[in-house]
């Protein structure tokens, strides 16, 4: 049995590292905004999986959230820093899996900087809550599922492929070295 890679006339794979890794992760976590952050991975037994929404994606790759002290994912994070982020952009593009390591800070510069009034729901006291606490994710890699060009396109293509009979796959996949 053939695998659709092979079926299908375009190259689908392009691996990325450094400054090019960095620039696919920030277009794709921003347009996700939302991830699932999951902790206790290296434990070799079931980890634990929330959602989290991402304050800031510098130009290096680096995801900064803010959480409370006393979370669940706090004191996951505080016995194994060890973590893997999971996005979905749209409906059919703009996945992403990366992993990395988690630093907890207690910068109010920070806070400051990512604080935004909705988190009020979640820290009643302001900016100024004594349990907030930075997350800053620093990814090592990841793997990525894109379209090319864009969703029009890729739907295009599989309309036209369908009609044919032919595999006409507007995707890009690849690993993420950062």
């Amino acid at each position: 049995m053939n695998s659709i890679n092979q079926q299908q006339p375009e190259d689908n794979r392009d691996d990325l590292q450094g400054r090019e890794a960095a620039e696919k992760l920030s277009e794709l976590v921003n347009k996700a905004k939302i991830c699932f952050m999951c902790t206790n991975t290296s434990a070799g037994t079931d980890f634990a999986t929330r959602p989290m929404a991402v304050q800031k994606v510098d130009k290096g790759g680096i995801i900064w959230f803010l959480s409370a002290s006393d979370s669940h994912q706090n004191l996951e994070i505080a016995a194994d820093p060890r973590v893997s982020l999971l996005f979905q952009g749209s409906t059919y593009s703009d996945f992403l899996r990366l992993s990395g390591e988690v630093n907890m800070l207690n910068d109010k510069s920070i806070i400051e900087e990512l604080w935004n009034p909705m988190l009020k729901t979640w820290f009643t006291e302001g900016k100024d809550d004594p349990r907030i606490t930075v997350l800053q994710f620093i990814p090592d890699n990841g793997y990525y599922w894109d379209t090319k060009h864009n969703q029009m396109v890729a739907f295009a293509k599989q309309v036209i492929g369908a009609m044919i009979g032919k595999t006409l796959d507007d995707s890009i996949e690849g690993t993420l070295k950062l």
